[in-house]
């Protein structure tokens, strides 16, 4: 026994709801979450997504809807990721202007203006017709340099469609500044960069994969990190930092909070974090089980990952939790 029982009690301090919220140490608030969106080219109505019950891709219309009652819920903002009927080599229909994506950013900047930050998934997966997140080379290998030009071309059209922050998502070396000035070229100045810092070859990332009608063969992990290694993670940062990046993000985040209290604690820009479709479909296929209580696994898994140091997180459960925590 310590010689200072029972004068020192912690359970003093947990013996109410009331108690618990006075000393609460983390908070969740809606402004910190951001919701992602997947907008289908072609489709009349949404389409559910099989393995993220719940989710769907959305159309236009209801897209726009939904970024109205994101707005509503005090959402700190969307985050729009385009699925295009049409797939090449290229990836020629994420630097259309009239593509899906810009389309959908422009619809809706037009319903919710400023009250909801705008973003848009920077990355060439969703649009080539092998899966990989840039141009190939002849032996099958992502072209880092050439897959740059396409990115400096999509962040410029979807900055013409009016989006607030871009988010490239390839992990390709230099990403970041070469997106920087495109922007700035083109007179895009306002528009700003959360940049994918630390993102990982993770299995968490396969519900996704159907989200956005990917048809990858085989893995990325010659572009994304391995999950073995965390300082890695900190030379990405620096970099990032130095090519102009606003915000910086790890992805995914509950198996990576090591990494993100890292991150956290190295950067002097706003850190975020992504709940990732692997994560929340886990969760939802436990909960539909009866092996979990839904509610209190959301906050808790949210909570956690607001302590290791995100200042915002992406979540599929964004709407649902502002209302829990509201």
């Amino acid at each position: 026994m310590s010689a200072q029982f029972p004068s020192i009690r912690p359970r003093r301090l947990r013996t109410t709801p009331a108690m618990r919220r006075l000393v609460a140490q983390t908070r969740l608030h809606p402004a910190e979450l951001i919701l992602p969106a997947f907008v289908r080219e072609g489709i009349s109505e949404p389409r559910p997504i099989g393995s993220m019950p719940g989710v769907v891709q959305h159309t236009r219309d209801t897209l726009r809807r939904t970024a109205v009652e994101a707005a509503e819920a005090g959402l700190g903002g969307i985050m729009l990721f385009g699925v295009p009927e049409v797939q090449d080599a290229t990836g020629s229909e994420g630097t259309n202007p009239d593509g899906i994506l810009q389309q959908a950013i422009r619809d809706v900047v037009a319903e919710v203006g400023d009250t909801l930050v705008v973003m848009s998934d920077l990355c060439l997966d969703e649009y080539t017709d092998h899966g990989h997140c840039g141009v190939l080379a002849e032996d099958g290998s992502v072209d880092n340099d050439a897959t740059l030009a396409r990115y400096a071309d999509m962040a410029v059209v979807q900055a013409d469609a009016g989006v607030h922050l871009v988010g490239p998502s390839g992990m390709m070396d230099g990403q970041v500044g070469v997106v920087r000035r495109a922007l700035d070229e083109a007179g895009h100045q306002e528009v700003g960069i959360l940049a994918y810092t630390a993102k990982y070859a993770s299995a968490f990332f396969g519900p996704f994969r159907e989200a956005v009608g990917s048809s990858l063969q085989g893995d990325r992990k010659s572009y994304q990190q391995d999950p073995a290694n965390a300082r890695e993670s900190l030379r990405e940062l620096e970099q990032d930092l130095a090519e102009g990046a606003d915000l910086v993000m790890v992805k995914p985040a509950m198996a990576y909070l090591d990494v993100l209290r890292q991150i956290a604690d190295a950067s002097p820009v706003p850190v975020a974090a992504y709940q990732v479709s692997g994560e929340y479909s886990m969760i939802e296929a436990a909960a539909a089980n009866g092996w979990v209580d839904r509610e209190r696994i959301i906050l808790e898994t949210l909570t956690s990952i607001r302590r290791a140091g995100a200042e915002q997180i992406l979540t599929y459960w964004a709407l649902e939790a502002a209302r829990m925590i509201r």
